[in-house]
């Protein structure tokens, strides 16, 4: 008997709004750009890391519901898309093995014709960690989109260490620091295997270079 890991989207979506809703989270007033830029018409794509994506999802959902977030076709792909759904995200399915193309230019469509901002999880959904794969790459430049580079930092967490990309999990109560970088386009007019290599290293750096500040 094959277990429905998608039916538990219920349950998984109440418990994860409590946890999330215990963080205190903190971004500086920096997240205030995102909103400014969205306002004033402009394509927007965030891009994280997969590892950080549980705290940054919790914090996105307090300052809006227009997203559009790609999900992969997996059983926990199905149930990660339920859950953000009762969140009033929308979905785009598909992953770099499997209806990749298709999921990319559905997230494209929501972001062009119904505004909604992008959020990738760029180094997802197997990794290799923290190395950034093409799509995000693809889509912000088909897109034009502003590409704002997003961290989580809490103070106290739960890592899953034996889980690929070293998944995190804030402790209930504990400060999270949300780092916004400064946002920027993809700089090449064709996208070639060069300028997909450099432009994947960029991302890289600007993620990194956000760094870990200490938080109290």
């Amino acid at each position: 008997m094959k277990f429905d890991l998608p039916a538990l989207a219920p349950l998984v979506a109440v418990l994860y709004r409590l946890l999330t809703r215990l963080v205190r989270y903190d971004d500086n007033g920096e997240w205030q750009a995102i909103l400014a830029a969205h306002a004033a018409g402009e394509t927007i794509v965030l891009a994280l890391w997969h590892n950080e994506l549980f705290a940054l999802t919790g914090y996105g959902s307090r300052r809006g519901r227009n997203y559009v977030t790609v999900v992969s076709q997996s059983q926990d792909g199905e149930l990660i898309a339920r859950v953000l759904e009762r969140f009033g995200h929308v979905t785009a399915r598909g992953s770099s093995s499997r209806g990749g193309v298709r999921a990319l230019l559905s997230c494209i469509r929501e972001m062009k014709r119904h505004r909604r901002i992008g959020v990738f999880t760029v180094d997802g959904p197997r990794g290799p960690r923290h190395e950034v794969k093409d799509g995000v790459i693809y889509a912000a430049h088909r897109a034009g989109a502003l590409i704002f580079p997003l961290r989580a930092v809490p103070r106290w967490k739960f890592v899953f260490t034996k889980s690929w990309d070293r998944f995190e999990v804030p402790w209930p109560f504990t400060r999270c620091r949300v780092l916004v970088g400064e946002p920027y386009r993809i700089a090449a007019a064709v996208l070639d295997d060069v300028a997909l290599e450099r432009e994947r290293r960029r991302l890289e750096e600007r993620l990194e270079g956000l760094g870990a500040p200490a938080v109290r």
